[in-house]
């Protein structure tokens, strides 16, 4: 069973410590969620539940969907590159943008409220975020 599993952990980022494959796993869930805004509103009405479901529009769902596809790609790209400067930061910033909009949209702008479909990308915003910052001269050697 062990041979079975070595090409999966052959793709695995090789870096040590757990934040590069957690920069892996959250962007193959954010590659989850672009198609899932791509194909459907469902989901993406269940995360702005202050507005009425009408305003979450196709156009909506698409643009939210070019945005997590664009952090996918950084965060992936991150999880393989870790070490640099540039893409470190890079990912660190998608981050604190995802806080940003979320936090905005329940406390400013109140178009989303707490429940389950906000709370998720709002504990892994401000987690992976706390984390870079705490491992920033872990990992990147400057």
């Amino acid at each position: 069973m062990a041979d079975s599993l070595q090409p999966f952990l052959d793709a695995l980022p090789q870096t040590e410590g757990l934040l590069p494959k957690w920069q892996l796993i959250v962007a193959t869930m954010a590659i989850f969620n672009t198609v899932q805004n791509f194909a459907t509103l469902t989901l993406t009405r269940r995360l702005y539940t202050g507005v009425a479901p009408t305003s979450i529009t196709e156009l909506h769902a698409r643009t939210f969907a070019a945005w997590t596809l664009t952090s996918a790609v950084v965060r992936g790209y991150a999880a393989y590159n870790i070490h640099t400067k540039v893409i470190y930061d890079m990912a660190l910033f998608t981050y604190l943008i995802a806080f940003a909009h979320f936090t905005s949209e329940l406390f400013i702008f109140r178009t989303a409220k707490f429940n389950l479909p906000v709370l998720g990308p709002v504990i892994v915003s401000t987690a992976s975020l706390v984390w870079m910052l705490q491992q920033y001269d872990f990992y990147v050697k400057a």
